[in-house]
């Protein structure tokens, strides 16, 4: 995760010297008029047409031992609108498990998240299996989900994965 954080980094400063590299420097062009703002662009006096619409996804995954054990934990924060799907990807060494949230509000008032989660898991002598589910699930501003894609509970010696997710208005 540190890794593709610091390629991130690396690859928005060349993109940012490159920009500055394609800046006109030339008297002529520093004589244009200013840039039209778009209705659509932050900047419009009049706001993004999603203001007051963004949601916040709070999303705390973890791999729970059969003894309560935490033995692996991660927490993001991502910001979505009703409708979009927000992913998350979890891979460990025998076992891929991809999870969708979309949330959706109806009518400003009523709230609630579609979870949909695909598994890839490798069985010792069977072979790989797949499973997948989808959920609707009511919810209200700040109500902790817990979404387990394997199940509540695994067998006595197998891991669980819980997923906790909290759903938010968009705050500036």
């Amino acid at each position: 995760m540190r890794r593709v954080l610091v390629f991130f980094c690396v690859l928005a400063a060349v993109h940012a010297a490159n920009i500055r590299a394609q800046e006109p420097d030339s008297q002529a062009a520093r004589q244009e008029g200013p840039v039209p703002v778009s209705r659509d662009s932050p900047h419009h006096q009049g706001g993004p047409r999603f203001r007051g619409r963004a949601l916040v996804l709070e999303i705390n995954a973890r791999v729970v031992e059969r003894d309560e054990t935490v033995i692996w934990n991660e927490s993001h924060k991502k910001t979505t609108l009703p409708g979009r799907p927000v992913e998350i990807k979890l891979v460990g060494s025998n076992l891929v498990v991809m999870a969708q949230f979309t949330p959706y509000v109806r009518r400003g008032v009523q709230k609630f998240l579609v979870a949909q989660g695909q598994i890839w898991m490798e069985v010792p002598g069977q072979g790989i299996r797949y499973h997948t589910t989808m959920q609707t699930i009511p919810l209200e501003f700040g109500e902790p989900i817990y979404f387990f894609p394997l199940g509540p509970q695994g067998s006595e010696d197998t891991a669980r994965i819980e997923v906790m997710l909290t759903l938010y208005p968009y705050e500036e």
